[in-house]
């Protein structure tokens, strides 16, 4: 679905994913993967490709947001490393990867892209962590869900 202002989040992205919440800049996605707890964030500016490209109070932002996500992430699953990251080779739309990553998971000490490993969340389970984790930004931020 686009927004007013042009934004339309890549179906690859919409189809992995589950909703977190929206942050003033990014939306907020769980990656459907038991497996490595996986949060990704995508500024909401239509034709975003590169971190560089958005103008400087985007990417000062985009830092913040990435640094609020990534707390609660690390407070809800406590994970013994964060891996951050902005690849886009297959999805061009700008996005950023907060990957929780434990000591023996398995993929480790690799990177979880490209490893094959993909475990679905129980029924439910994935949903219900989306909601602690958009609760937990909502908190932060003093705002109801759009979710």
């Amino acid at each position: 679905m686009t927004t007013p202002d042009g934004f339309d989040l890549h179906p690859r992205l919409a189809a992995d994913t589950l909703p977190v919440t929206d942050l003033p800049l990014c939306r907020v996605l769980l990656m459907r993967n038991r497996a490595f707890p996986w949060l990704i964030l995508v500024p909401r500016r239509a034709g975003a490709r590169e971190i560089h490209r958005l103008d400087a109070a985007d990417r000062m932002l985009l830092t913040e947001e990435l640094a609020q996500v990534s707390a609660a992430l690390e407070a809800a699953v406590r994970p013994d490393k964060l891996n951050v990251g902005a690849l886009g080779n297959l999805v061009p739309q700008l996005h950023v990867h907060v990957v929780a990553r434990r000591e023996g998971d398995p993929a480790w000490p690799g990177p979880v892209w490209g490893s094959g490993v993909h475990e679905s969340y129980a029924a439910g389970e994935g949903e219900a962590l989306a909601a602690r984790l958009a609760a937990a930004l909502r908190q932060k931020h003093g705002q109801k869900d759009t979710y």
